[in-house]
């Protein structure tokens, strides 16, 4: 698989450079005007909240590429102080269609366990970003999308939004979080329902579910998505990535281990600058006046 490095990557001091501040790949193969290699993930940055912005003609069809160039990303995203939230988008046609099945088709059993060990791990990396997440889905959201999806906090979906886990027609099984993030968020009936049967689900069935946060109309929903992103771009941050672990890490724990898991992280929160800040400004003007700095 190819190893991440960053172009014209940015860094922990980008505050404030605004949209295009940072773009992270692996070196793709697809030139663009004078030769030079054309991201097929991209990073853009605007006031505390970075878009990693798939761009692989026609749909976002995942591949060694995309996938390695996701994983920069997502380490970029999670390091950079000036990203306070994040937004997943794929553009108006497809949030992302699934596997490149005529790449898969072509790898033998070594060759996919490799793929597959690096896609699941980059998904966790995206799933571990610690700041709250958000996938804006417009269109095809299937198999390999539906799962990059689910890494995020939050799912905005558009009403043309078409997803689903379909593996099971191919005569294999999701595997890179389908079975187990998805369970872990609609249940263990509903995700059997879903990946037994490989069918679509409708925005309003997804939103019933809980699969989706919110459904709007596909025109709104990559600026529904960062405007409720932008709710936490001055918020806490150490905070929120606090929040984020005891929350992800606990479902993992027994209820004694979380519960000593959250202790542990609430605790760790005391001595901060922004806690100082919070806790004072409380006490001065009451509460959500305070001023965080992410320290």
């Amino acid at each position: 698989m190819p190893a991440a490095w960053p172009v014209a990557a940015g860094s922990g001091d980008d505050r404030g450079r605004g949209a295009g501040a940072g773009v992270v790949g692996t070196g793709p193969t697809t030139a663009g005007r004078g030769g030079r290699p054309v991201a097929v993930v991209r990073l853009e940055v605007a006031d505390g909240v970075g878009t990693i912005r798939l761009d692989r003609p026609k749909v976002n069809a995942l591949n060694a590429e995309l996938t390695g160039e996701l994983r920069g990303v997502a380490m970029e995203v999670s390091r950079r102080t000036d990203i306070r939230a994040v937004v997943i988008y794929g553009g108006e046609r497809a949030f992302a269609a699934g596997a490149d099945i005529k790449e898969m088709g072509a790898l033998d059993r070594a060759a996919m366990a490799s793929w597959s060990t690096e896609l699941t791990e980059t998904f966790e990396l995206v799933a571990r970003i610690p700041k709250p997440v958000f996938a804006a889905v417009t269109g095809y959201a299937l198999g390999g999308g539906l799962e990059l999806a689910l890494c995020a906090d939050f799912r905005i979906f558009a009403d043309n939004a078409k997803v689903g886990q379909p593996e099971i027609l191919l005569g294999i099984i999701p595997g890179a979080g389908g079975t187990q993030r998805l369970t872990r968020l609609v249940g263990p009936a509903k995700a059997k329902d879903l990946v037994f049967s490989g069918r679509q689900v409708t925005p309003d069935e997804a939103l019933a579910i809980g699969l989706a946060d919110a459904v709007v109309p596909a025109a709104d929903v990559y600026a529904e998505a960062v405007r409720r992103a932008s709710q936490y771009a001055d918020g806490p941050a150490l905070a929120l990535a606090a929040a984020k672990r005891a929350v992800d890490d606990g479902l993992g724990l027994g209820l004694a281990d979380a519960l000593r898991l959250e202790n542990g992280l609430f605790v760790g929160l005391f001595g901060t600058e922004d806690q100082k800040n919070g806790m004072e400004s409380f006490q001065q003007n009451g509460p959500g006046k305070a001023t965080f700095k992410g320290r």
